[in-house]
């Protein structure tokens, strides 16, 4: 269900939001201009945890934290489908 959230907005900034919002432009309301802002800041902070998460592998192979896999990528592969396909 959405949920309100009311915003005071200094002249400038509203003035911005009018800008970018509205007839001839991409948001055609000043809402989704704002939802727009709100969901590529989500988008960026994802990407960098994300990023964090990539580094930190390299790290651990960098200072030798891994273990050889044996195993089979098939086998493997298969395990993880039954496992989403259980959820």
């Amino acid at each position: 269900m959405p949920a309100s959230l009311n915003l005071q907005l200094t002249d400038t900034l509203k003035e911005f939001v009018d800008t970018h919002s509205g007839d001839g432009t991409l948001y055609p309301t000043s809402d989704e201009f704002i939802r727009a802002l709100i969901r590529e800041k989500k988008e960026r902070l994802d990407a960098a945890r994300f990023r964090a998460s990539v580094l930190a592998g390299f790290q651990d192979v960098l200072d030798g934290r891994t273990t050889e896999y044996t195993g089979s990528i098939a086998d493997a592969i298969a395990t993880a489908k039954q496992r989403a396909n259980s959820i």
